[in-house]
C-alpha cells in the first residue's frame, strides 16, 4: 500500500504540543438560489475551512473541498463540521488528500460531523482516506438527518498504520459512531471500538488481519435487485483484478445501502469507492459520476 505524503510523520516544527491543541469548527449551508446550488453560509473557527464553491458539473451541483491547514490531527484536537442542505440543493464534499491522525501523547482526538438535509436535497460526502498512525487515539462521530425525500451518499476509508514505511497499528484505539435518521426515525446505527493489538484486529468479525477498510452508505433512491447484482459483480471483479485477497460486499438494510471493502491497499479502496459511487449516482441522482479533479492530483 502506497500512501505517499501521508507516510511522513509530524516533526517538532509541524506538530503541535500537547498543550497547544486545535479547537476547530466549520459550518456550511447550501441552498438553491438563482437556478444554482450555492454555498450561502460559510463560517469557521480554527483551522477548518472551504476556500470557494466549485462547479465542474455545472450550476446544479456545488462542489466544496474541506481544508485542514495543519495537515494532521494530534492528541487533544477537536474538529466539528456542520453542513446543512436546503430544499432543492445538491452538494458534493470532499478533501484534498488523506486525513492523518497522529500519535497521541495521552489525549484522544475527536471529530464530530453533523449533516442536515432538507426534503428535495442531495449530499454526497466523499472525503479521501483517513490514516490512523500507530498509538493514535481517535474518536469519530457522524450524524446524518434527512427530511422527506432527501438523499445521502457517504463514504469512508480507514488505513491502520503506515504500511509503506513498515508501521503497524499496535498501540492506540479508534472509536466510531454513525447514525442516519429520516424524519426523526432512526434508519441506521453503527458503533465500534477497535483497540490496537486486540483480537479484533485479526478476528473474522473484525479486520481479519487486514489494514484498510472502507464503507459506503446510501439513503434515498436505491438500486433494484438487478442493479444490486451488477454492483456486486463489478466490486468482485475489481478485487479479482487488483487485490484477490480483499473482501467486498453490499446489501440493503432498512432502506440504507451498505457496501464494504476490507483489504490492504488504500489505492484499491479508493478505486472501490469510485466504482460503487459511479454505479449508485445515476440511480440516485440521474447524473453520471464525474471524478473530482482534486482526486487526481
Amino acid at each position: 500500500m502506497t500512501q505517499n505524503q501521508a507516510d511522513v510523520a509530524p516533526t517538532s516544527q509541524t506538530a503541535q504540543s500537547e498543550q497547544n491543541v486545535w479547537e476547530a469548527q466549520l459550518k456550511l449551508g447550501f441552498a438553491r438560489a438563482f437556478d444554482a446550488s450555492r454555498l450561502l453560509q460559510r463560517s469557521h473557527h480554527g483551522p477548518l475551512r472551504v476556500q470557494k464553491a466549485l462547479y465542474p458539473e455545472g450550476a446544479d451541483i456545488c462542489h466544496a473541498i474541506i481544508i485542514h491547514p495543519p495537515g494532521g490531527i494530534v492528541g487533544g484536537d477537536r474538529l466539528q463540521i456542520q453542513v446543512s442542505c436546503a430544499a432543492g440543493s445538491h452538494a458534493l464534499m470532499t478533501t484534498p488528500g488523506a486525513a492523518k491522525w497522529y500519535k497521541s501523547m495521552g489525549q484522544a482526538s475527536h471529530q464530530a460531523v453533523h449533516l442536515e438535509l432538507a426534503a428535495g436535497s442531495v449530499l454526497e460526502w466523499l472525503p479521501q482516506e483517513t490514516i490512523v498512525f500507530d498509538a493514535a487515539q481517535v474518536d469519530m462521530l457522524q450524524e446524518v438527518r434527512l427530511q422527506g425525500d432527501a438523499q445521502y451518499l457517504g463514504s469512508e476509508i480507514l488505513c491502520f498504520g503506515r504500511q509503506a514505511s513498515g508501521e503497524r497499528f499496535t498501540q492506540g484505539s479508534l472509536s466510531q459512531r454513525t447514525r442516519i435518521w429520516r424524519d426523526q426515525q432512526l434508519l441506521w446505527s453503527e458503533q465500534g471500538q477497535l483497540q490496537a493489538g486486540s483480537a479484533a484486529m485479526h478476528s473474522l468479525l473484525g479486520l481479519r488481519g487486514h489494514t484498510v477498510s472502507a464503507t459506503l452508505l446510501a439513503a434515498g433512491r436505491l438500486p433494484d435487485a438487478a442493479q444490486m447484482q451488477a454492483l456486486r459483480e463489478a466490486m468482485q471483479q475489481l478485487c479479482d483484478d487488483q487485490e484477490p485477497g480483499a473482501a467486498v460486499g453490499a446489501s440493503v438494510v432498512k432502506n440504507v445501502l451498505v457496501a464494504r471493502y476490507l483489504g490492504d491497499s488504500s489505492e484499491v479502496a479508493r478505486a472501490w469507492v469510485q466504482l460503487v459511487w459511479q454505479h449508485l449516482r445515476p440511480i440516485m441522482c440521474g447524473k453520471a459520476a464525474q471524478i473530482p479533479r482534486i482526486w487526481q492530483t
